[in-house]
């Protein structure tokens, strides 16, 4: 079921080689180990894709591309995962980044956060360059609040999905163990 399911969502090695933008990169991307879907290749693309979705701006899908590249695991689930992070959660994101931040560092690097600016869709540029500035004013506790959450994200996503695949994995195996029986009982 795991490697069905993400092979019915994620696009195919066949259906990216088309799109000759791509073809820069050479065979690069094409590599084998970046599209095979196994408990270990999931388990790290959802784990480097949690941890890059906290990079600021539109460095997420590269950085989770260039994990996924230099140390050969699915770069299709690892670009997918960056998603969780949009306009909508990034703020709240921030804020518990904040907060872990400022739980590490104690009373010291602790303040009262600014209240993050209004979001505007008609004026998007200003409304960006106000988050970027919000997000500078934060300091050092959103600096090591964002590694930190980037970090622990990561491993429960790793641990989460090692142990959903080999659960599925053992459900599967009594599954086709009992039908084995039943045919041998026939």
């Amino acid at each position: 079921m795991p490697r069905r399911y993400f092979k019915r969502i994620l696009p195919s090695v066949d259906k990216v080689r088309q799109v000759r933008a791509l073809a820069i990169f050479g065979d690069a991307l094409f590599h084998p180990a970046l599209w095979h879907l196994n408990r270990r290749s999931a388990a790290l693309a959802v784990a480097a894709g949690l941890f890059c979705g906290l990079i600021p701006g539109p460095l997420q899908m590269l950085s989770a591309g260039i994990l996924a590249v230099w140390f050969r695991f699915n770069l299709p689930l690892a670009l997918a995962t960056t998603l969780y992070t949009n306009p909508f959660t990034i703020v709240p994101l921030y804020l518990v980044a904040y907060q872990y931040g400022a739980l590490v560092l104690g009373a010291a690097g602790a303040h009262e956060p600014a209240a993050p600016p209004a979001w505007s869709w008609t004026q998007l540029g200003a409304t960006l360059e106000a988050y970027g500035q919000w997000m500078l004013s934060l300091g050092a506790p959103l600096a090591l609040g964002v590694f930190l959450l980037a970090s622990t994200l990561a491993l429960i996503g790793y641990i989460v999905m090692r142990v959903l695949w080999s659960a599925y994995l053992r459900i599967a195996w009594q599954a086709r163990r009992r039908r084995r029986a039943a045919r041998s009982h026939r």
